[in-house]
């Protein structure tokens, strides 16, 4: 069959991100023997126009739509993202006769909201690798989709779900060929690095998190050799920065210093990058190993400085474990960018003042700071049926496809905003979700690249707000 895969994510805010799941699709459906294109919206100026023009010109028998996020998750400024989606698939409707298919992150969430939502025929969860061939191979002989494990769709007006199987290890569709997909000189010029995932599943159990929902609840390890062989291949494309987009990069701990071993001998050349550190397996000796494979740029995911919310979270980790996390980043050069979310379960007045206390007090200046407010609520985490019990929660699931928001109730949400947007102003290592929302950030990102600015560019956070300040813009 002729296979479309459109990658439906124009969010350039704070920066361009390449569609790693849309060309593990795309990738899955060549090796199964299908003629296959990948339409990257990314840098379209009139999207429906060129959806419609490859419809007419290539008249896929299936379209899938990959769909990455649901909304920005900003509590201040939400923006939905399905409404784009339905005007797209209505347009391809309009010009083919392709059988519609959603896929994605944001499409395994919300299967059956999004499913009413865009009007497509069937959605595809679980590992695209595996499911979205079989899902094929049927369809194409004729069979029942939903007989495929992973496959959903609305029947006679309700939902009907095939539950997925999900696969025991990652393997060589965790490797998708993006020179083969994308302009890659477009990213370039953007300061995108290429994503690399070397596992599958998290075993943690955060209240508000949608990996276990999306992965499985345990690990699928590729062999760090099979990595390695991926980052070789986007070295010799001329990629020169990749990131590991796992959702804990240094567990197991044992994994990642194995990696880090086979990239510090390989010398591809490459840069690296990940912003899923775990702190309480962040120690020094991972940081020196990292330093010597080549990383230029590492996130700790903190969340909170508070036992209690830490706690409150579903945490694996506390405040000691920040702390220690801390003193491993002074020891090292590696820029740092420490993230947390305020708001959560347990959260007081207090509380928010204990973290940005300990951001102020062991973040180094010259490192970044993010800081989020409020916890996008999803259907089926722990953080949603708590909310249901403790009665700040009341809608149907059905209706969360628009941005939902969880602050505790302890927490008087006026002030915490107030309160985070006096530390930004008062710390200029410091960044609030509102610095991502500038209209000119992509242009600034595009004018790095042309100063030859090597990622990450939040390295330079004080000195870009300082000058941004400079000209009147407050950051």
């Amino acid at each position: 069959m002729k296979i479309l895969i459109v990658s439906v994510n124009r969010s350039r805010r704070p920066a361009a991100v390449m569609p790693y799941g849309a060309c593990v699709a795309a990738q899955a459906a060549l090796g199964a023997g299908h003629e296959t294109r990948l339409l990257d919206l990314m840098f379209e100026g009139d999207p429906a126009g060129a959806l419609e023009r490859v419809c007419r010109e290539f008249r896929p028998d299936v379209a899938g739509f990959s769909l990455r996020n649901i909304d920005n998750n900003d509590l201040r400024n939400p923006v939905s993202y399905p409404a784009e989606a339905a005007a797209l698939i209505t347009a391809a409707r309009r010009t083919c006769g392709a059988r519609i298919v959603l896929g994605g992150a944001a499409a395994a969430l919300m299967p059956e909201a999004l499913l009413r939502r865009t009007g497509a025929d069937w959605c595809v969860l679980g590992d695209a690798a595996a499911v979205f061939p079989r899902f094929l191979a049927v369809l194409a002989a004729g069979g029942a989709p939903l007989s495929v494990p992973g496959v959903c769709a609305l029947v006679n007006g309700g939902f009907a779900a095939n539950p997925p199987v999900l696969s025991h290890a990652g393997g060589a569709g965790l490797f998708p060929e993006f020179g083969r997909w994308l302009n890659l000189r477009a990213y370039a010029r953007q300061m995108s690095a290429a994503p690399l995932k070397t596992k599958l599943g998290c075993p943690f159990g955060c209240s508000y998190c949608t990996y276990p929902v999306l992965e499985g609840k345990a690990y699928r390890l590729c062999r760090p050799e099979a990595a390695l062989a991926a980052v070789r291949a986007l070295a010799a494309a001329g990629v020169r920065d990749i990131e590991f987009v796992d959702n804990v990069f240094n567990s197991p701990y044992a994994h990642a210093m194995e990696l880090c071993g086979l990239l510090a001998e390989s010398r591809t050349g490459a840069r690296f990058h990940t912003m899923e550190l775990n702190p309480e397996f962040t120690d020094g000796p991972l940081l020196a190993a990292m330093g010597r494979a080549g990383f230029a740029g590492i996130g700790i995911t903190a969340e909170s400085a508070d036992d209690g919310v830490l706690a409150a979270l579903g945490k694996n980790y506390n405040s000691a474990h920040l702390e220690r996390a801390a003193l491993a980043v002074e020891a090292q050069r590696i820029p740092c960018m420490w993230v947390f979310m305020l708001g959560g379960p347990g959260e007081t007045r207090s509380t928010v003042e204990r973290t940005l206390e300990f951001a102020r007090r062991r973040v180094r200046p010259s490192d970044a700071v993010f800081f989020n407010a409020g916890v996008r609520l999803y259907p089926g985490t722990a953080l949603e049926a708590a909310a249901r019990r403790e009665g700040s929660l009341t809608m149907p699931q059905a209706e969360m496809l628009e941005p939902v928001f969880y602050t505790s109730p302890g927490m008087d949400k006026e002030w915490l905003l107030a309160a985070l947007a006096a530390a930004v102003r008062e710390n200029m290592n410091f960044i609030g979700a509102d610095s991502l929302q500038l209209p000119f950030l992509s242009g600034l990102y595009g004018l790095a690249h042309f100063a030859g600015v090597k990622q990450p560019l939040w390295k330079h956070t004080r000195l870009l707000r300082r000058g941004l300040r400079g000209l009147g813009i407050n950051t």
